[in-house]
Order: structure tokens, then sequence, then C-alpha cells
């Protein structure tokens, strides 16, 4: 009997060693993983300029407390703030802790502890991030959660209109929900969110820990619409594969977060931001962002030649197929055949290959997804 607790649903493979888009487990067999860790490897596994940075870091200094003054968190945070109209960084070691920091940092400012959610979304498994989540899969068997959470249907404008009261101060959303279906707000949705944040001074929280970072072709997703959060939260490919999170916020939210408001051990560590700031030299390039979207539009244009029958949906290289029937046999398949898949709710196959995949990689995952699905 294994020591380690049974919550997750364990593959039978050991992946033991990755080189780009591909990965190796014990038997030596390979596969192509277009699952990025699940949006994480935005440089593919082993990147050459990720593991230099990290071997002259680790000779350097691995961690200190942030009772000191941190160059490197300086800089990342100026990167990741610069040209938008964010101000401030806050740093820490995931997408569910970043989410608890935007959660604390809009219930402080506003003085209202009233956030709206929505259907199918996924912000964490944490307490906070886990009652802001609408999947109720995730929150089932935990008792009471914070109830100041009220889930309304994504992409609806008159249940929103409907949830709007003096007690709200924040509007919380994906721009893609993707553990929730690759669901992608709609114009119309954005702009409602955007009017009534503004005309009613509604703190706007987007949660870009899935989609930032380039993964849908821009550095941020909320980038493709009129949405402008005022906090925003980052983790997954912000890393690379090293663990980090973030959470921006823009100049009037910089005193709500005061000394003693909100810390964190380990967020911000020197390894982690040094390896980021090495991400972002490569993936905020305007020539790396343009790639991404032509690689993305092959990947559609072929999906939907090779696939007629399956809508295909999403942006970048966030992209679902959607099945009429469940997709976890496809998965196996796929998996059989030499190609790592994971699913996006019950019905879509999600494809989350590396930034770095090739026009070639592409084609190989299709040509095993066609004889899998037709």
């Amino acid at each position: 009997m294994s020591a380690l607790f049974p919550n997750y649903t364990r593959r039978p493979i050991q992946l033991i060693k990755g080189k780009g888009t591909i990965v190796t487990d014990s038997n030596e067999k390979e596969y192509l993983d277009f699952t990025s860790g699940i949006a994480v490897l935005s440089l593919g596994h082993t990147h050459s300029a990720i593991v230099e940075t990290i071997n002259q870091q680790s000779e350097k200094l691995w961690h200190t407390s942030n009772l000191f003054e941190s160059p490197g968190q300086e800089q990342l945070a100026e990167s990741l703030v610069k040209d938008t109209h964010f101000a401030h960084a806050f740093f820490c070691n995931s997408g569910a802790e970043a989410n608890e920091a935007a959660i604390k940092l809009a219930r402080k400012h506003t003085g209202k502890h009233v956030i709206i959610t929505f259907e199918q979304s996924f912000h964490g498994r944490t307490f906070g991030a886990m009652s802001a989540t609408g999947q109720e899969k995730v929150r089932k068997g935990f008792g009471p959660l914070l109830e100041t959470f009220r889930t309304v249907s994504f992409n609806d404008v008159e249940q929103l209109e409907a949830a709007i009261d003096e007690e709200v101060g924040a509007i919380m959303l994906e721009v893609i929900q993707g553990e929730g279906g690759v669901n992608q707000v709609t114009p119309a949705f954005a702009q409602a969110i955007e009017d009534i944040c503004r005309s009613k001074g509604i703190l706007l929280i987007v949660d870009e820990v899935q989609t930032g970072i380039g993964r849908t072709g821009t550095r941020y997703a909320y980038e493709q619409t009129v949405l402008q959060p005022d906090i925003m939260t980052l983790a997954k490919g912000l890393g690379g594969g090293f663990p980090i999170g973030a959470m921006l916020g823009t100049s009037a939210l910089r005193d709500t977060f005061g000394p003693g408001s909100h810390g964190t051990t380990f967020g911000g560590n020197p390894l982690a931001v040094a390896v980021a700031q090495t991400v972002l030299g490569h993936v905020f390039a305007t020539e790396f962002l343009e790639a991404v979207q032509e690689k993305s539009n092959y990947f559609i244009d072929k999906l939907k030649t090779e696939l007629p029958a399956y809508p295909i949906v999403g942006s970048g290289l966030l992209l679902g197929i959607v099945c009429p029937v469940e997709v976890a046999p496809y998965i196996v398949q796929a998996e059989q055949a030499g190609l790592l898949l994971v699913a996006a709710g019950p019905n879509v196959i999600r494809l989350l290959p590396p930034l770095t995949v090739t026009a070639e990689e592409i084609d190989q995952a299709i040509d095993i997804l066609s004889t899998i699905l037709l």
C-alpha cells in the first residue's frame, strides 16, 4: 500500500525525463506531452535557458525571507506590469495562493464581502478559492464554505445584473474557463462586466492562472477583451515548471496591502523569481507571441479540417475538442498511442502543448486524435 494519500487518480505510467514536448516513461516509451503539466511548461521540459538559470542561481541564493529587500522581485514585478495599467505585484507559490490574496485584497479594499463568481469556474482548492469555484464536485464534502460568494451562470448578462447589489465588492472570472470546459467569455458578457464594474465601483478580478503568460497568444488573455481588471492572478506558466504565483493590482490598491496585511514564507524566493524572469524574457518577446498565434491558427485550421464533426473551442494553445460523449476513454487511448492529454470537464479534450511546440508535433498529435475520434 502506498504511503501517499489517494487524492489523485494517477495514471499507471512513471515519467522520468523530458525534453521540449517529448517525455519518456520508465519503460523508455516516448510520448508527446500535450498537457504541459496542465498549462505549466510554457517553454517545454528542461528548456536550456531555465536549466542554466536554476544552476546559476542555485549557487548564489535559494531563499531569504520577505523581511529583506528583493531586487529579483522588483525586476519581475516591473516585467509583469510593463505596458499595462497594473502597478504592483505580490508573489506567492501557486494559483490558489494568488487567488486567496486577490480575495483578501478585494474584501479589505472595498469593505464589502460579496464576490460574484461563475458556474464551471475553477479558482483552486484552498478554502477561499474553493468557495469561489463554481463546481460542486470540488466543494463537496467540506462542510459550510464561505457564504459571501454568489455563483451565477457564465455568459448570462441577466443573471449577472440580477445578482448585483450594494453588498457586492468584486466580480471574479476566468476569460477562458480551462477546467470547466474551455468556455470562453463572450464579447457581450465581457462588456456587461466592464460596464457594471466601472459604473458601480465594483472591483474586477481576472484569474489568469491558466490563461496568462502567452498561453492564449497574448501576454494575458484579458488583452483580447474589453476587460480592464483591477486585480489579476497568475501562476502555472509563469515559472515554466518552477512553482511561483503572482497577484497584480492597480495603483489604487497599493495602500490596502500594507505591512502585516498578507504574507508568505516561500513566495518570491530568489530561485523562483529568477526562473520566472527567464520565462518572461522568452515568452513576452513579440516574435514569440506571434509564433504562438501562428501555431494556434495552424492547429485550429487542421483540427477543423481533420475533425469536422467536432467543435473546436479556446484560444492560442489552450484549445478544446468538444465531444458528444465522455472523453475519458479517448484520453486513455491517446496515451496508449503516445499522446498525453487532459480533460476539461466530462466532454472536452483539452489541448495544452508547450508554447514551443512545433508544427510537426502538432501534425503528429492530430494524426493520433484522428485515429481515435474518427
